[in-house]
This record gives C-alpha cells, structure tokens and sequence, in this order.
C-alpha cells in the first residue's frame, strides 16, 4: 500500500471521472485532498467522499483557464492546508471535428482549458514548492498528444504543449527538488465509451495490443504512484497507461 499520508493535493477537473478517481485514490492512501471543479456541486459531492474517508477536503469553483480565478483557488488551498505538496492538472474538455470546419473559438476553448491553465497553476503553485524546496506536480496529458488523432487537431495540440511544458517544467524545477510528470491516458472506460457502436468498439480495440480498454482507476494509480516516495528519482517524463497503444 503506498503511503501519503501528511500530504496535501490539489486536483482539478476533479468532480467527475478521472479526476474524480484520482481525488479519491489520493485521499485513499492519506492525502489531503482539495477538488476543484468548474460545477461546484460535483465539487462538494466528491470532497464530502473523501471527508467520510477520514480526510480533510475543500470543494472549490474555480475557471482554471482565467488567472485570477486561479490565483484564488490557490489562496483557498493554501489558508486550508497550508502548503501544496502534490497538484494534479487534470482539467480539460473536447470540442471535436475536422480542421476544415473547427471553429476558432473551439479551438482557443480547448488550448485555454488544457493547456493555458496547466500553465497558469503550474506558475500559481511554484513559489510555495520552491519555498519548501520540494512538490509534485502531474499533468494529465493523452496519448492522442503523442500520435494524433483524427478530429481533435486543437485536443491533441493542447495535450501535446503539456508534454512539452512538462519537461520544460522538470528541467526548471528540479534543482529545488520538485518533481514534474504527466500521466498519458489511452481510450479509456468511460459514459462516451459506452456510447459506442460494436463496430466503433471493435475497431478502437483493434489498435490496443492488450485488447481492452482501461479503467480510470489504472490511471488514478499511476497518478499515485508519480505522487508517492517510489517515484523520487523520476521527473521530466510521460507515463503512457494505455493498453500498449502507443509504443
């Protein structure tokens, strides 16, 4: 069982699915942990999860791709908790279709949302971690910023800036001793998953040498695991949990 216990993380996009298990698998091995969400209500539903788990918690609304919407979750999570040991960016939405026809809001709706605020709580969380001399931080990427897809032109453009502001980030931090990785889920168990044709199903499992698909919690305990001791010694990298998709 890992143990990170008298740690504090914040997660966000955390009211619901990956973020969501991540939160509570954090809190499950000892964590702190505060979920921020654009809806405020998946929010407290998740942070009243981890309260019953014997853990403190802080629901909060914030928009993570408007700075000063960050800067005052940031300054809610520190006047709880103190100092931030662990923050996961998990935030993030589709606008899907062809370039041809994507509309440029969609586009800047997308990189603002994935990768502008990755950005912006990456620099909100820095001073503190630099202070203390030590954090984590993990970005929740995609195999899709390693290999493309058809369709998500502005969704695989955000998740691969991530990958790269990742290693930049590493680079920058490392010296303080803060730890900077991303998490690259592959095609994962989910409510839009479930919507798929067999035909559709077939052919997304056809490319998965593992032949099936994941399950957010696999992604949760890479999450832990990035977070945790075990991974003192690695920093700067891209932990693809995918079924081999990618290889």
């Amino acid at each position: 069982m890992i143990d990170i216990a008298n740690k504090s993380a914040l997660v966000t996009g955390g009211g619901r699915g990956i973020g969501r298990d991540i939160a509570l698998k954090l809190a499950k091995a000892g964590a702190d942990v505060a979920v921020s969400d654009i809806d405020l209500e998946t929010a407290q539903k998740v942070a009243s999860e981890i309260e019953a788990l014997g853990r403190r918690s802080l629901p909060i609304k914030a928009d993570v791709s408007n700075s000063d919407s960050v800067t005052e979750m940031v300054t809610a999570f520190t006047e709880k908790f103190e100092k931030i040991d662990v923050l996961v960016n998990n935030a993030g939405i589709t606008r899907d279709g062809l370039i041809m026809r994507m509309k440029e809001e969609d586009w800047d709706a997308v990189l603002n949302v994935n990768l502008k605020s990755c950005f912006l709580c990456c620099k909100a969380v820095s001073r503190t971690m630099m202070k203390a001399r030590e954090g984590v931080i993990i970005n929740i990427a995609s195999v899709v910023g390693l290999m493309g897809n058809i369709g998500q032109a502005n969704y695989s453009a955000s998740k691969a800036g991530m990958i790269g502001l990742t290693k930049t980030l590493a680079r920058e931090f490392a010296s303080r001793g803060i730890r900077v990785n991303a998490v690259a889920p592959g095609f994962i168990q989910s409510a839009m998953t479930d919507k798929l044709s067999d035909q559709d199903r077939e052919r997304f499992l056809a490319g998965i040498p593992l032949g099936r698909l994941g399950t957010a919690d696999a992604i949760a305990n890479g999450v832990l695991y990035l977070a945790s001791p075990l991974a003192d010694y690695v920093t700067g990298q891209v932990l693809t949990i995918d079924g081999g998709l990618v290889m």
